[in-house]
């Protein structure tokens, strides 16, 4: 099986072209392909199909072999491969993905390779029970959440997978692993949630660090800086449009007056190789 190493702003995944390659278990693959040590090692195993209803199809696999609805991250070097390798033939790009059909517009360079890519990630969405999180309230952005004897005030929403995101003081000493691993378990969230740890430094810039459902923690999250974004804006603590520093790398955030949120950043092609199938 012929696959392809991609990251976004380090958040990296193994990508197979389903034109030409086929994958009869993707979740035993994902785990196999994801593993650091005996695989290739990725943050998970993204499947790029033929679609029935857009340009292309993405299917997306943790390192544990679960199903995820979208990354943020992961879409943008679906786009670059797609279009640097002649899949597709436009700029403008329409993706399927488990959490709906994605825009994507493409940042091409004067020697026509894709710098940077900007996806429509939509809205966000703050009812409880779309999330969803266990909640009696119309929404969860003011959610106590309890881990290892730490209360913390986090606001709950989904950017098409769920997000738990919490303002700290200093995200680089934070014990990020020790409260992601419990907060993704929590009773509170049906379908587990990916965690978000964030600092404020200004008005227009936000420091951020995730541990993601099924993964642990990354160097990127797509979908959790636009989780970020979201809920900073919303508790007043930032403007609409922000840049979010990642272990990774930097995206720029625009929560956009039509409601839907943009995120522009890199995605980078690492090298091809054959696993065995």
């Amino acid at each position: 099986m012929r696959f392809i190493k991609m990251h976004g702003t380090g958040n990296d995944y193994v990508h197979v072209d389903c034109f030409t390659e086929t994958v009869a278990d993707p979740p035993k693959t994902s785990i196999e392909i994801s593993d650091r040590h005996f695989g290739v090692g990725s943050d998970g195993l993204i499947l790029i199909q033929p679609s029935q209803v857009a340009d292309l199809k993405m299917r997306m696999f943790n390192p544990d072999g679960s199903e995820a609805e979208m990354c943020g991250n992961g879409v943008r070097c679906v786009a670059k491969y797609a279009y640097d390798h002649a899949l597709v033939h436009s700029t403008e790009i329409d993706l399927e993905t488990l959490a709906g059909i994605k825009h994507l517009r493409l940042n091409i360079t004067p020697d026509g390779v894709v710098s940077s890519v900007t996806v429509n990630m939509g809205s966000p969405i703050f009812d409880p029970r779309a999330i969803p999180v266990r909640s009696d309230r119309p929404d969860a952005l003011d959610q106590e959440i309890v881990s290892a004897a730490r209360t913390f005030r986090a606001s709950c929403l989904s950017m098409g997978n769920p997000h738990c995101v919490i303002i700290v003081d200093d995200v680089c000493s934070f014990p990020v692993a020790l409260h992601g691993r419990a907060i993704e378990t929590l009773d509170l969230f049906p379908q587990r949630t990916n965690v978000e740890f964030a600092q404020i430094i200004s008005p227009d810039l936000i420091r951020q660090r995730t541990w993601e459902r099924g993964t642990g923690e990354t160097l990127a999250c797509g979908t959790g800086a636009c989780a970020v974004a979201v809920a900073s804006a919303r508790r007043g603590l930032t403007q609409r449009h922000v840049t979010i520093q990642l272990r990774g790398g930097d995206l720029d955030l625009d929560w956009a007056d039509d409601g839907n949120v943009y995120v522009t950043g890199p995605a980078v092609e690492v090298f091809t190789g054959d696993w065995p199938d």
